[in-house]
């Protein structure tokens, strides 16, 4: 059976622009292939000698400075400057030194694309050079600047935790993670059973990756989405809503791109090996967590290996009760090996694998339920394993239009666990992923066009004797994607992408499905150095997902086929920042149709609903210096059907969120090497659907001996007035046959790193 879709533009305004979008990235892209290429003679006037006198200041004000002193035309966007400061900076220096001390510690990188132009770089823009900066003559700058940013680059409404933000937080699960970022809600308490909603959202929605190998991960909802170890990143990005074309298929609402650490973030300056221990010890459930690594540079090779192992009880949740199936058994390692070229090209090859195994509640993803059906057990066990194999080229030293990235990865999701009324058996779940992109980026005086092609060829199989059933798709697609400072004062990002794609059911039903996607997205400085405003709006064809592993029946009827799932998204915002104050403030409305919610039943296997989630974020705060403090709200609504979200009916779609308040804030005391600081969540409660409120409060206090840096001393206490709690995105809440999954109560947490 063959059929052709591209109908799903959801009335005639949306493929209207949509088409717009397509040919003015056309267009563009033609316009801007006309300009000259880089001209290195020109180049030289970034090298120049000139006086530059630039106060300690917010470091979006003192770029656009640098840039009117300079000539330079730099270009950035709020979303990767934040409200990060920059030291004073003055005397006879070439513009390019001024940049560099600018950036130092801020965690940012720059980058020439053009002989005049310097773009401030996102993490997944920087990536393309590996973490080092490319000056205007061609030459490779070492990298003194922590990369630590992760941004897709063109996405007005975006959350950053950097390389700084994760060292600050030390976390040990995705909730820790997202801590202090209301419009992220993690659900779950344990690592295998913890999902992310973006803007209430469930990640199987964005296009996720870790570094840039594409997840399909949808084996079984009591389970976690996506297996991940805090301890093996380096950043994370998400772009919210809106996401650019490049960001990968399947941005439905958005994306996620989490980012592995190597040997280049650890190594210290002028040493060629390196190593690094870490422990941690949990009194409340007695878990154990180890981390030992080791890398290396020399003569263009690289190496980096690190393992990391947690082992522990079950944890006493706030009520001083213990929480049965929440013990700690996870190892997880990543691999790295590359080589570069004193021409610039670089290959590399990494290898990451998590396994978590332990025994859960039956249902992973609750406490337990008033109804279990006959035979049940309150606790079985759970076997999970994620891999991911990436292979990556690049050329570290681009120049003009040549600036090529190849990303080709394996990926997989495996889930065991015994099948119930006795006599059980093993049920096996798997999803395979074999994924990867070649792109190029072009690079002009006004920024750069991002043009390439990716593909994926994913499997779902379930091995459940009489269930034992598969789904495939592939896809093919094409985009390219503009980051563009056209005229002063304004930033603009757009793109789009065509996609075919080819999906097999469980009896081997095929279909072919074809659809097209836009974006764009712009800044306007409405008051320059003050107040800047933000708008983004995307529609998304994201073919037919593949159905969750555990619900497989391998006599579905799909009747003329499922539909591929599409969507809308549209946010819009404003930024003022002044002397280390920043407010900011979001709305944003994502719609998403047809979302293929597949059950069991013959005929349920194509079933679809649509799901609409929208609201507001507001934050506020101030940075200075040695410290920062900052609030955030979200007010998230989210509907399905037309109906108000509740976390069943939005299985692997959406969950209710409503009210979220963080606070968080640190202060760093040099002269002691101590920093210490604090967070809060405060969920409000919510009657439709009816969901508890809680107030949870975190500190912790770090200590860095100036006699020996390399020793790092960690006490904090989580949970420190021991509520009794569920997180806000924990499945059942609202349900009065359902105790959820609680989250631990007052726990007290010590960690010491060394590094050498």
């Amino acid at each position: 059976m063959t059929s052709k879709s591209n109908k799903d533009f959801r009335g005639t305004a949306s493929g209207r622009l949509l088409a717009r979008l397509l040919v003015g990235t056309a267009l563009g892209a033609g316009m801007l292939t006309a300009a000259a290429p880089y001209n290195v003679a020109h180049a030289q006037s970034v090298t120049r000698v000139q006086n530059i006198n630039l106060p300690a200041q917010p470091l979006g004000q003192s770029l656009k400075q640098l840039a009117a002193q300079t000539g330079l035309q730099i270009a950035f966007g709020t979303a990767e400057i934040g409200s990060a400061r920059a030291p004073a900076v003055s005397g006879n220096l070439s513009p390019e030194q001024a940049l560099q001390s600018l950036l130092a510690g801020s965690g940012l990188n720059y980058r020439f694309t053009g002989p005049n132009t310097v773009s401030i770089q996102s993490a997944v823009a920087s990536s393309a050079t590996g973490g080092l900066s490319v000056s205007a003559n061609g030459a490779v700058v070492l990298d003194t600047i922590d990369v630590s940013t992760l941004g897709s680059g063109g996405s007005v409404n975006n959350v950053q935790i950097t390389a700084e933000d994760l060292a600050r937080k030390a976390p040990a699960d995705l909730q820790e993670v997202f801590t202090n970022e209301p419009k992220v809600a993690v659900g779950g308490s344990t690592s295998t059973s913890q999902k992310v909603y973006v803007q209430g959202i469930e990640e199987n929605n964005l296009a996720v990756t870790v570094d840039g190998a594409r997840q399909n991960n949808k084996v079984f909802h009591h389970n976690a989405t996506n297996l991940i170890d805090p301890a093996l990143l380096k950043a994370v990005s998400v772009d919210a809503g809106v996401a650019p074309a490049d960001a990968g298929p399947g941005a439905l609402g958005g994306s996620i791109a989490y980012e592995t650490k190597d040997a280049r973030d650890l190594l210290e300056p002028g040493k060629s090996l390196g190593g690094l221990v870490t422990g941690t010890y949990d009194f409340n459930s007695k878990t154990s967590t180890v981390g030992l690594s080791a890398y290396g540079m020399k003569d263009g090779f690289e190496f980096f290996g690190y393992l990391n192992f947690a082992k522990g009880d079950n944890y006493t949740g706030g009520d001083g009760k213990v929480i049965d199936g929440t013990s700690a058994n996870l190892l997880s390692g990543i691999g790295k090996v590359a080589y570069q070229a004193k021409s610039g090209h670089r290959f590399e090859l990494s290898h990451e694998q998590l396994r978590d195994d332990a025994p859960r509640p039956f249902r992973a993803n609750m406490g337990s339920i008033t109804n279990p059906k006959p035979g049940e057990v309150p606790i079985r066990d759970y076997t999970l394993d994620r891999s991911s194999a990436v292979f990556t080229y690049t050329d570290e030293t681009p120049e003009g239009w040549w600036d090529p990235k190849v990303v080709i990865a394996y990926t997989s999701a495996r889930v065991e666990i015994p099948i119930y009324p006795a006599p059980t058996y093993p049920g096996i779940g798997k999803t395979e992923s074999f994924n990867g992109k070649a792109e190029n980026r072009f690079a002009f005086d006004i920024g750069t066009v991002t043009a390439g092609f990716d593909f994926y060829k994913d499997k779902a199989h379930l091995d459940a004797k009489a269930d034992t059933s598969t789904e495939h798709a592939s896809n093919v697609g094409l985009y390219a994607q503009a980051r563009l400072e056209p005229w002063e004062r304004t930033r603009l990002s757009f793109g789009a992408r065509g996609d075919n794609q080819w999906f097999e059911g469980t009896k081997g039903q095929k279909w072919t499905n074809a659809g097209l996607s836009g974006n764009i997205s712009g800044e306007y400085d409405l008051i320059p150095d003050f107040l800047t405003a933000k708008a983004g709006y995307s529609h998304v064809w994201a073919g037919v997902p593949l159905a969750e592993n555990f619900i497989f029946n391998p006599n579905w009827n799909y009747g003329a086929g499922p539909k591929p799932v599409t969507s809308d998204n549209v946010t819009v915002g404003l930024i003022a920042t002044y002397e280390g104050f920043t407010i900011e403030g979001d709305v944003f409305r994502t719609d998403i149709y047809d979302a293929r919610t597949a059950r069991y039943g013959v005929t349920r296997g194509i079933e679809a609903k649509d799901v609409r989630s929208q609201g507001f974020t507001i934050a506020g705060g101030y940075d200075w210096g040695a410290g920062n403090v900052s609030v955030k709200y979200a007010n998230i609504d989210v509907t399905i059907n037309g109906a108000p979200a509740d976390s069943d009916t939005g299985t692997y779609l959406a969950t209710p969120v409503g009210e979220i308040i963080t606070l968080a804030a640190t202060h760093r005391f040099d002269d002691w090497g101590v920093t210490v600081g604090a967070d809060v969540e405060i969920a409000l409660k919510s009657n439709k659907p009816k969901l508890e409120g809680h107030e949870v409060v975190n500190i912790f206090a770090e200590y860095q001996p100036e006699s020996n840096p390399n020793l790092t001393f960690r006490g904090e206490v989580k949970n420190l007035f021991d509520e009794d709690y569920a997180s806000r995105a924990t499945y059942g809440q609202e349900f009065a046959n359902v105790k959820p999954l609680l989250e631990p109560g007052r726990s007290f947490r010590l960690s010491a790193t060394a590094k050498f």
